[in-house]
Order: structure tokens, then sequence, then C-alpha cells
């Protein structure tokens, strides 16, 4: 299963990955919605060595993941890898510079089911593929008007 959406912003495309690669802000913002995140690493590591044990609920049901940072190519490209729950997933940010003062970010996420539990679950997940398509669009619009809001407060 596969989730693309493009999004700019008024912000330097430093500004941009330094907001992407936030790690501790998104820790936080997973602790707040329930999820339990263990970071395995330093925070003053180089981030291809940082990688996170989450456990969440989904559907009723407890699912565990191992998050890793599998790429980082500042300031243009920062590649996440999630295994558990016999599924593997792969979040690619893409940034590129429209200007100095302009980014567009490209996110991709894709999924792939490793067991039949979690071919039915994405098959389910295809059902209702629309609408998960405006909330993971809706996301990433948020994040990008967080982060200019942060930006014009600053200035």
């Amino acid at each position: 299963m596969h989730f693309e959406t493009k999004e700019d912003t008024d912000s330097p495309i430093d500004e941009v990955f330094a907001a992407v690669t936030d790690f501790e802000s998104f820790e936080r913002s997973a602790i707040r919605r329930g999820v339990e995140v263990r970071r395995n690493g330093d925070s003053d590591a180089a981030p291809e060595d940082l990688s996170w044990d989450v456990v969440f609920m989904f559907r009723g049901s407890e699912r565990k993941m191992r998050v890793e940072v599998a790429e980082c190519d500042r300031p243009n490209t920062v590649v996440f890898a999630a295994t558990g729950s016999g599924m593997t997933g792969l979040l690619r940010v893409d940034l590129m510079a429209l200007s100095p003062r302009r980014t567009r970010m490209t996110v991709r996420l894709e999924m792939k089911p490793k067991t039949l539990a979690a071919r039915l679950l994405v098959q389910s997940l295809k059902l209702a593929r629309n609408k998960l398509n405006r909330r993971y669009r809706k996301r990433v619009a948020e994040f990008v008007d967080l982060l200019e809001n942060r930006q014009s407060q600053t200035a």
C-alpha cells in the first residue's frame, strides 16, 4: 500500500530539514497519543545510528515495530524503515529547494505485508483508501502549517 503527498512551504530547506529531523518533538507527540516509544541510541548520535522501538494499539491489537533511520542526506532526504507486526514500511521525506525561502516537501509511505494477518489488515485499509489518503494529506499539511507558524514567530 502506498501513500504520497507534496506540500510547498515558505521556509528555507535547512529549516524544513531541521523540523523533519526533530526526533524529540516526534517522540513527545507520539507519547501524547498513547504510543510507547523507546529510543535506541544517543540523541547526539548521527541520525543513521538512531532507532526506536514503538508499541501502539491499532484496531484493537497491540502492535510492536522497530523504526530506524535508513538514510539521511542533509538537507535533501530522510528515509525511515519500520519492521514488525508482520509488516515492513518505508517513509521517505524528500525536500527540494524551489527558491532560497521556499521548499517542496514530498512524503511517501509504503507498507508491505509479510504475513497473512498483515495482508488482511492491508486489504481492509485499501477499502478505506480515499479516507486514509485525505487524512494523510491533512496531517502533512498540518505539519507544514506548524512549521510556517514556528518560523513566523521566530522571525
